[in-house]
Order: structure tokens, then C-alpha cells, then sequence
């Protein structure tokens, strides 16, 4: 996985980070970026997981995390934080939500977390999104 020089400079980890980062700027909110950490528990082992963005709503926050490629691993992470911590609001911004699963899948990253009732847009966090402060 390849990560720009650019998006590193600026201190991201993906383009996809960087993209989004500077739609909250224009937006006129703080970037807020990767300040918070969630504790979840995988069997056996407690783990850490930071989600890239937080970002005001009526009320709190909301979490944002962008993804390129979305691994089992990945995916496995957002279940546990989603079972494991009580009133998350952790939404995905993917750089292609019809990508598939894995090769031959069916199901479409969109489809993944439309099922499980999870928030998630395609390549933008959504205005609706951004107004909700």
C-alpha cells in the first residue's frame, strides 16, 4: 500500500485523508484529526483503534474514517467498536463504496454497512453530514 509523500508531508496517512481534511476546512470547522482513541476488546486481548476525523454534532461528536481498501481486519475492528461502545456514531467515507468485499464478492462496501445500519458515503463526507452541528 502506497501512501503519497504529499499526504505524509501533510500529516495523513492516504489522499483520501488529505481530500477530506481540507472539505472540513472549507467548511469553516476544525479539522480534528485522529484525537481520539476507542479502547474495544478482541477476544482475549484488549486493542486501540483511532479513528480519522471528529467532527461536531448537536449534542457531541461524530467519528469519520475514510477508507481506500477495507480489510477483513479493518472490518472486523469497526464490528467490535460497534458492538463494544455504546452510542458511537463512527461513519466511513470510502474512496469507491461499490468496491467489493474481496474478489468475487457481491457485496459492496455500501452494501456492508448498510446492513449493519452504519453511516457511509462515497469519496465526500455528505453536507447533511457537515451541517449537523
Amino acid at each position: 500500500m502506497r501512501t503519497s509523500k504529499a499526504a505524509i508531508r501533510a500529516g495523513y496517512r492516504s489522499g483520501l485523508e488529505v481530500k477530506i481534511a481540507e472539505q472540513i476546512k472549507k467548511q469553516g470547522l476544525p479539522v480534528i484529526y485522529e484525537d481520539t482513541v476507542l479502547n474495544y476488546t478482541i477476544p482475549q486481548r484488549i486493542a486501540k483503534y483511532r479513528p480519522d476525523f471528529k467532527l461536531p454534532k448537536k449534542g457531541g461528536f461524530f467519528l469519520v474514517e475514510t477508507k481506500g481498501l477495507w480489510t477483513i481486519q479493518d472490518r472486523a475492528k469497526a464490528r467490535y467498536c460497534h458492538e463494544q461502545i455504546p452510542n458511537l456514531d463512527l461513519r466511513y467515507v470510502f474512496s469507491n463504496w461499490n468496491q467489493k468485499l474481496y474478489k468475487g464478492s457481491p457485496t459492496s462496501y455500501r452494501d456492508y454497512c448498510t446492513r449493519l445500519g452504519w453511516l457511509c458515503a462515497n469519496k465526500v463526507i455528505p453536507d447533511e453530514w457537515l451541517r449537523e452541528s
